[in-house]
């Protein structure tokens, strides 16, 4: 929220009469002198719908209930009738704020946020008017005023959600090359662990928030890192080491200590975590060791550009063995989706072994690789494809925007990811019915079928989906037995009439075309 004197007051119900109670419903209680003259009190008015658009109607009731509340003679007693006790206290502590700061000669900002389910860029050019209007009346309401009305839609929200406050950190080092406003820069390993760390000592996570992996534990190429740290006869650490690269959106350099803002380390995570885990303990206990006085090779690169950011981080992970689906874990629809999965209590692997560090049940972590084969499997239409080809669905540009579509609903992509582990779990419990090369061969031609079953018709689009999405519906038990039984009969009926083997079959977009119709659901459509 925006920074105010004295209090903001949020409305978060359908209606600005609903307010929520999480301010609190007495005056503040603040001295009016301890205020610095000429600061700003904001208030704050928000209007959440989950409508699919936004409304003339909604601007006139808050003009309305402005038009009462905002007057600072107004007698409750009489306008008590029409509004909730809680939007009435929260409109009081505004008025006794704005009284007992009048002697600081402070400036009003009223702001309205209308907030639903719609397209911001398409708001109605009536309703924008009307918007205009509402900004009048606020910026008319004192004479100190002035007024703000936004319209946020999913995208605005998400934004505003996933962006961080801007902090920044100090870099101690030795040795620097510095290229326009970009730096290589020699750390010792002392000071880079203390750039990492918290005042607790625990590793700073959240500057490795753009990293396309998690930290992989003791795999080959960490338990080389710290043999050549416990090795003091090793070469320099920083000629055995790729080193670390930073992208921020500021460096600025003073004698030899760098100022970095917005810090995300998108290369290097391996070494950092690994650097810490072996040496903070250490570190704390005997700072003037001799292997802190080794270093490691820093890139520092400056830009505020998303796009360039992206770059680099691919370009960089390129270089060392990172699966394709690790190289899109940067998009923001793979934060979204993680985002939704965790208000659910499901994981979504974007960065790989994130959620396994965390101790978290396998059984609800979903990968990259999964979910697009189930997007493609039972949104799509097209099993064949998910069998086929599970890495050229994230290789492939075009089938990425096919799979990871920002027209597809957030809850869709769950509903995906728990019907497929359903389908999974069904072959797990049912071995006698499934053998493994029909298990590996056949899982998504049945998470298809039992879409399809659902919805009642073959179909090609995962808003097909919503429905089963939004009611948490899926086939029973009873039902896959039935389903898995006429998959089996149909496929090896077409691998005999083929002369096919079982993988062919599989992989094949006939077999699909053919099995729909053939189970009454009607072809697919076209693609």
């Amino acid at each position: 929220m925006a920074r105010t004197t004295a209090a903001s007051m949020g409305c978060t119900s359908s209606s600005v009469a609903g307010c929520s109670t999480r301010t609190a419903r007495s005056s503040p209680q603040f001295a009016a002198t301890g205020v610095e003259a000429g600061s700003q009190l904001t208030l704050w008015l928000v209007q959440a719908k989950t409508s699919t658009g936004f409304s003339e109607v909604a601007l006139d009731k808050v003009a309305s209930t402005c038009s009462n509340l905002l007057d600072m003679e107004v007698d409750e007693s009489v306008v008590g009738l029409l509004y909730s006790d809680d939007l009435l206290a929260r409109f009081g502590m505004f008025r006794r704020a704005l009284t007992k700061l009048l002697t600081r000669h402070p400036t009003v900002l009223i702001k309205f946020s209308y907030v639903t389910r719609g397209e911001a860029g398409e708001v109605h050019p009536k309703v924008q008017a009307k918007g205009k209007i509402l900004e009048a009346q606020f910026s008319n309401a004192f004479a100190i005023s002035t007024g703000e009305v936004e319209f946020l839609g999913p995208a605005e929200l998400w934004k505003r959600a996933s962006t961080l406050p801007s902090y920044t950190l100090e870099l101690p080092y030795r040795e620097s090359i510095t290229h326009g406003t970009s730096h290589i820069a020699l750390v010792a390993l002392g000071e880079y662990i203390d750039f990492l760390s918290e005042e607790t000592g625990a590793i700073q996570t959240h500057i490795f928030d753009w990293n396309v992996r998690d930290y992989q534990g003791n795999v080959e190429v960490n338990r080389e890192i710290t043999a050549s740290l416990q090795n003091p006869d090793a070469p320099e650490f920083w000629w055995l080491n790729n080193g670390i690269t930073i992208v921020c959106s500021q460096a600025t350099s003073i004698g030899k200590r760098m100022s970095l803002s917005d810090v995300q380390i998108v290369n290097g995570l391996q070494t950092s975590y690994t650097l810490h885990e072996t040496l903070s303990g250490l570190y704390a206990t005997d700072p003037g060791a001799a292997v802190f006085e080794r270093l490691v090779q820093v890139r520092i690169l400056v830009t505020a550009d998303q796009a360039a950011r992206d770059a680099v981080i691919r370009a960089t992970n390129r270089q060392t063995s990172v699966p394709v689906a690790s190289l899109r874990a940067t998009d923001d629809i793979q934060r979204q989706i993680e985002s939704y999965f965790l208000e659910h209590d499901w994981f979504y692997d974007r960065r790989k072994n994130f959620y396994r560090n965390q101790g978290k049940s396998a059984d609800r972590i979903i990968s990259i690789p999964l979910l697009a084969q189930s997007v493609m499997a039972m949104g799509l239409g097209r099993p064949d494809y998910a069998r086929a080809r599970p890495s050229s669905l994230l290789k492939s540009d075009t089938d990425y925007r096919r799979v990871f579509s920002d027209k597809t609903e957030l809850p869709v992509y769950l509903w995906l990811a728990k019907a497929q582990r359903q389908i999974d779990a069904f072959f797990q419990v049912a071995p006698e019915l499934v053998s493994r090369s029909e298990h590996t061969n056949l899982r998504f031609h049945l998470a298809m079928l039992g879409a399809v079953d659902l919805v009642g018709r073959a179909f090609g689009k995962p808003g097909e989906l919503n429905n089963a999405a939004r009611e948490d519906i899926f086939p029973t038990t009873v039902r896959l037995v039935s389903l898995w039984k006429s998959l089996k009969e149909q496929f090896d009926d077409f691998q005999n009439e083929r002369q096919w083997s079982p993988d062919k079959t599989a992989k094949s977009g006939d077999f699909v075309a053919h099995l729909t119709t053939a189970l009454g659901y009607g072809p697919l459509p076209r693609r």
